[in-house]
C-alpha cells in the first residue's frame, strides 16, 4: 500500500532533515576549530607620520607580543586598530600582513570585518578567508541600527556566508555602536542560522548579560571573550574563556600571571594583580585614556613606532603618554 504524506507531514520531515543537517554541520565545525582562549591583543594600526598604514612595523610587532608579552593571538582592525576609520583596501592590506608575518608565530589571527555597509563587510570576510585568517568578527552597524536581535543575527549571517568555513564571532561593544541589544538575545538561536558561529567578544559591563552569554555558550563549546580589561576578574568568575584587549599589548605578561593564578585557585594573588591593574588604568583614565592616548602609550612602552591616530582622533601630548607609560613600566618591573 502506498501512503501519501500530507503537506504538513512533508514539511515536518523536510524541516527535520534540515535541522539534522545544520546540527551535523555545526558539530563538524566545532570539532575542526581550535577554541579561542587566553589573552588576545587588540592591536593598534601603525601609521606613518603622513597618516598612511605602515606595514613594516607588523613583523617586529608580532615578535614583541610573543617574546615580551607572551601573547600569541591577535584581534586586528577592531576599535583599538581604528578599523572603522580605515578604507576597505587598507584593512585588507593589514589583514594580509598580519596573517603573513604571523604564520608559524601566532596561534590565531582574528580579523574584524564589521562595517556600516554589509557589502564591505562581506568583501572583508571573503578576503580574510582567502589569506588564511583563523576567524572573523563583526560589530553591529551603528548608523542605521538593527531594530532587534533578529535583524542583527541576519546581518551577521549574511556576512558569514562569504567566509562559511571561518569561525564567526559577534563583537558586542554597545558603548561604541550605540546598539543596546542584549548580547544573549543575539546569541539565542544563532547556531541555527550560522553553522560557523563560534562565540562573542563581549566589551560591556553588564555582568547579567555576560553571564547569560556564558551559560548559553557552554552547550555549544563557544568562546566568550571579555573586552573590559580592568574588570577581567569579575568576568573570569563568570566563566569567560579569555580576554581581548588593548592593554594586553604591553601588559600581557602580567595579566597572563593573573590568569595562571586564577586557574590555580590562588584568589588572593589574582585579586592583588587585578587591583594593581585597576590602579594603573585609573591613573590613565584620570589623564584621559582614549584610543589616541593608548596608541602613543604603546609606542612609549614597546619602542615600536605606532604613529599618530587618524582623524577625527587627535594626537596625544607626548608628556601625557610618557607619564602613563612610566606607571606601566613601574607596575611591570614589580612583577
Amino acid at each position: 500500500m502506498i501512503v501519501l504524506c500530507s503537506d504538513v507531514t512533508y514539511k515536518h520531515a523536510r524541516y527535520n532533515r534540515q535541522t539534522v543537517s545544520a546540527v551535523t554541520e555545526r558539530e563538524e565545525m566545532s570539532r575542526s576549530v581550535k577554541k579561542l582562549t587566553g589573552l588576545v591583543a587588540a592591536t593598534f594600526t601603525p601609521l606613518t607620520t603622513e597618516g598612511e598604514i605602515n606595514l613594516s612595523v607588523i613583523g617586529p610587532y608580532i615578535d614583541y607580543l610573543k617574546e615580551k608579552q607572551n601573547v600569541k593571538s591577535v584581534f586586528i582592525n577592531g576599535t583599538t586598530g581604528e578599523g572603522c576609520s580605515l578604507t576597505v583596501d587598507e584593512r585588507k592590506q593589514l589583514a594580509a600582513a598580519w596573517c603573513q608575518h604571523g604564520k608559524g608565530k601566532l596561534e590565531q589571527v582574528i580579523v574584524h570585518v564589521g562595517c556600516m555597509s554589509i557589502k564591505d563587510s562581506q568583501e572583508l570576510a571573503r578576503h580574510a578567508a582567502s589569506i588564511g585568517a583563523d576567524g572573523i568578527a563583526v560589530i553591529s552597524p551603528s548608523y542605521f541600527k538593527p531594530i532587534n536581535a533578529d535583524a542583527l543575527r541576519l546581518f551577521i549571517k549574511e556576512v558569514s556566508a562569504f567566509a562559511p568555513d571561518l569561525p564567526m564571532y559577534y563583537y558586542h561593544i554597545p558603548s561604541m555602536t550605540g546598539v543596546a541589544l542584549d548580547a544573549a538575545d543575539v546569541l539565542n538561536g544563532i547556531e541555527q542560522m550560522i553553522p560557523s558561529f563560534q562565540g562573542v567578544k563581549y566589551t560591556g559591563t553588564d555582568l547579567r548579560d555576560l553571564g547569560q552569554c556564558v551559560c548559553y555558550s557552554q552547550s555549544h563549546n563557544w568562546s566568550v571573550m571579555f573586552g573590559v580589561d580592568e574588570q577581567l576578574l569579575g568576568a573570569l568568575v563568570l566563566g569567560v574563556h579569555g580576554a581581548v584587549g588593548s592593554t594586553y599589548n604591553y601588559l600581557g605578561r602580567i595579566v597572563n600571571q593573573m590568569l595562571a593564578a586564577f586557574d590555580n585557585g590562588n584568589h588572593m594573588q589574582t585579586r592583588a594583580l587585578q587591583f594593581e591593574f585597576m590602579e594603573v588604568i585609573t591613573f590613565a583614565k584620570n589623564l584621559g585614556f582614549d584610543v589616541s592616548v593608548n596608541k602613543q602609550v604603546m609606542s612609549e612602552v614597546s619602542g615600536l613606532a605606532m604613529g599618530p591616530p587618524r582623524l577625527p582622533l587627535l594626537p596625544c601630548p607626548v608628556s601625557k603618554a610618557q607619564a602613563i607609560a612610566q606607571k606601566i613600566k613601574d607596575f611591570s618591573q614589580g612583577h
